[in-house]
């Protein structure tokens, strides 16, 4: 089968060490591009298809949002970003407006969390080829095509149904998910509670689905991540010229959700003046946009998480009450992963199967080593240690000691030998030795090129990397 081409990424900024932090960051899942400039990133544009767009906002010259105003006329499709350490909710209004940016990241970043962005930007960049692709067979078959939607969007309900919250027989989520089911045929508010990374999303996604409201829209805003300014217009849209840098009119993600259910995340984290705002929402079940002098009437089921103790904050002034009774019709609450060990092995056998090839299986040993840990980022803490052991595994079987050196301590999981082998150093340095100049060789003959050496390896380009690093190998 082939493996689709990495997603082409094009990063602006005017300072080369930041672009070469990016590019050392990026290179192993993206195809990267740098340009020093807007004016050199539009130059390249004219040379290069690229998918992804990624600016600095304050540069001289061509500030971010000029340039990706220029990138939006000219290449609509392209996924437009903006990557800076400064924070004017002018500037972050303006780029969503003006230049039709998709996420606004601040500086310092951290790589974990810009690649799994950058990911999600690939998958939307995807998304949109395809849907554009659907609507010309639309045109040309509109009875094929309604088929196949409906059966993508039963497929989609099954995905997202309870059975996606992975958990064992046993699991202390069972009785969470036949509360869940008996509450989603009633339209009522939901209030999902627990530590991040626990699944609120899933389990919020499989109420909807179960709801007489499945064939709605299912639409998510993460409240902790804006400001009150731009949370209010994202939540409630604008009419063009409602304040500075609304040059275009925006329905609000209330309007969006119309029908269906809006899943507010994190709405512990929203200020009281934003609270008020909220209540009146709900109460009166319509929305002023900005700028609008007349309300829009809106049905919207509501459901909230929150990884907060809200009754606590009501208890302390910091979250209103009147709010807090109107969203928690019923409280659902997510226990952490270390509370449900039983858990752990289904999960990542899941995620495993979600990203490898059949064949690929954990050992008893890592299964011991993922039981044994307390898991403090849960279940997504658990997925990146999965997919990093795939990245490292050299054949289907995954071992304790691809796993973090904090998991394997957890586990009592270091390095063994069989009592008939060599002493355990001299063992480990010959190793060490022969994949050293298996390496060396190999990097030699394809002058450098570390896809090349990690496919003859039969490594990916974060193993070899890693391995790069591990043995003191220094890159030509």
């Amino acid at each position: 089968m082939t493996m689709p081409r990495p997603a082409s990424v094009l990063v602006v900024d005017d300072e080369p060490r930041a672009l070469e932090t990016l590019r050392r960051t990026l290179e192993d899942d993206f195809e990267i591009f740098t340009a020093g400039s807007g004016a050199e990133g539009l130059q390249l544009l004219e040379q290069e298809c690229v998918q992804i767009v990624v600016s600095d906002q304050r540069m001289p010259g061509m500030s971010g949002v000029e340039f990706l105003r220029s990138v939006r006329a000219r290449w609509p499709d392209t996924i437009r970003m903006i990557l800076s350490g400064y924070t004017e909710s002018e500037d972050i209004i303006r780029g969503i407006n003006e230049a039709g940016i998709w996420q606004y990241l601040l500086k310092p970043w951290r790589p974990d969390q810009l690649l799994l962005t950058l990911q999600g930007a690939a998958q939307l960049w995807r998304l949109q080829q395809e849907n554009q692709r659907l609507t010309l067979e639309l045109r040309a078959s509109p009875e094929q095509l309604s088929l196949r939607v409906a059966t993508l969007r039963q497929k989609a309900r099954a995905q997202a149904g309870f059975d996606g919250l992975t958990r064992a027989p046993d699991s202390p989520l069972n009785a969470v998910c036949t509360l869940a089911a008996k509450v989603a045929g009633h339209d009522l508010a939901v209030l999902v509670t627990g530590e991040s990374g626990t699944g609120k999303e899933v389990l919020a996604r499989a109420i909807h689905y179960a709801s007489a409201r499945a064939e709605g829209p299912f639409v998510v805003e993460n409240c902790g991540a804006l400001p009150d300014t731009l949370l209010e217009s994202e939540l409630f849209g604008h009419r063009k010229g409602a304040f500075t840098g609304a040059t275009e009119s925006r329905t609000g993600l209330f309007q969006q959700a119309d029908g269906g259910t809006l899943f507010l995340d994190e709405i512990g984290d929203t200020s009281p003046a934003f609270q008020v705002k909220l209540l009146r929402a709900l109460q009166e079940g319509e929305i002023r946009p900005l700028g609008s002098p007349r309300p829009v009437a809106v049905d919207v089921r509501l459901i909230a998480a929150t990884h907060r103790d809200l009754e606590a904050d009501v208890a302390a002034g910091r979250f209103r009450a009147d709010l807090y009774y109107r969203i928690a019709g019923m409280t659902l609450h997510l226990p952490p992963l270390r509370s449900r060990p039983q858990d752990v092995a289904p999960i990542a056998e899941a995620i495993l199967r979600a990203h490898a090839p059949a064949e690929a299986r954990l050992s008893p040993q890592a299964l011991a080593c993922l039981r044994a840990y307390p898991w403090p980022g849960n279940v997504r803490e658990l997925q990146n240690e999965v997919r990093r052991a795939l990245a490292l595994a050299e054949g289907p079987m995954l071992g304790a000691e691809l796993f973090t050196q904090r998991v394997r301590e957890a586990g009592g999981t270091f390095p063994v030998v069989s009592p008939g082998d060599a002493p355990p150093g001299i063992l480990r340095q010959h190793v060490a030795s022969v994949e050293a100049q298996l390496i060396r060789d190999a990097m030699e003959r394809h002058h450098g090129n570390k896809t090349r050496v990690a496919g003859e390896l039969g490594l990916t380009r974060v193993g070899l990397r890693m391995k790069l690093a591990k043995l003191g190998l220094t890159e030509p």
